[in-house]
């Protein structure tokens, strides 16, 4: 697929130029929020409009790090991007930071790519066509039991004493992308993904098909799929997970409010 070249061979400059602006030194500052921003953020970013829409100039544009323009609403296709999903690693000099770029058409991932360049991990998916990582075929895992589970997020969350079932024993990890995340649940290092604060269309957009082109789930908390190119690109929450653990989870939040 075209496309899929295009937005890989963007990704790979795209980290390139972070690893770069990383070594020689960072500008830093807030957003609004108080989220931290970089220099290379919107470096990054600029590289990756003027490649993309010069390839495909018909294609919206949705990016963490542009003002967002709601003519992109009466584009059948639009790139979705974020140039550093994982700000924070970034900054702390950790690897599990990533390029996410993913072609939405007509609400949905048609194609996308996350790049963690600090790892060399490339995932891919087109829809309909499976996903790799650094070429070779990937599977989300079989495991069917929450409890001695690897599980990726908050582990104040999971112990918190509200939760009317207390979960299991679990292996807890974090990591700073969300997409990465979603990515270690796709290639079966991960069972599965939990972050129950909202997240943006393009945090999950190329992840979200990656997950499922292995044959794992992404979900909001209800159960409910994602939909792209909306007029509020945000979503709930999420839930990624290996097909047997997913309806596991989301039975034990189950009881949290609908957005």
């Amino acid at each position: 697929m075209e496309d899929l070249a295009l937005i890989r061979t963007a990704a790979l400059e795209a980290g390139k130029l972070a690893l770069e602006m990383r070594a020689a030194g960072l500008k830093i500052w807030n957003k609004e929020g108080g989220s931290p921003v970089t220099d290379a953020d919107l470096a990054v970013d600029t590289l990756l409009r003027e490649r993309l829409l010069a390839a495909r100039p018909d294609y919206g544009w949705l990016s963490e790090e542009t003002v967002d323009d709601p003519e992109r609403l009466a584009r059948r296709r639009l790139f979705c991007v974020d140039p550093i999903d994982g700000t924070a690693a970034y900054l702390k000099d950790k690897p599990w930071f990533s390029v996410c770029i993913a072609v939405v058409g007509d609400g949905a991932p048609a194609c996308g790519v996350v790049y963690a360049p600090a790892l060399d991990e490339m995932f891919e998916a087109v829809a309909g066509q499976g996903a790799t990582l650094n070429g070779g075929q990937i599977h989300a895992s079989a495991t069917a039991d929450l409890e001695n589970s690897a599980m990726l997020g908050d582990a104040r969350m999971f112990a918190h004493p509200a939760w009317p079932q207390p979960w299991p024993p679990m292996r807890i990890e974090s990591r700073n992308s969300v997409a990465y995340r979603m990515c270690l649940v796709a290639d079966g290092r991960f069972d599965a993904a939990v972050a129950l604060s909202p997240k943006n269309e393009w945090d999950l957009a190329a992840a979200d098909l990656i997950v499922r082109e292995a044959g794992g789930m992404a979900t909001d908390h209800f159960g409910r799929p994602f939909t792209y190119n909306a007029p509020i690109p945000q979503a709930p929450s999420v839930i990624c997970a290996a097909p047997t653990l997913h309806p596991l989870i989301l039975n034990r939040v189950a009881h949290i409010g609908r957005a």
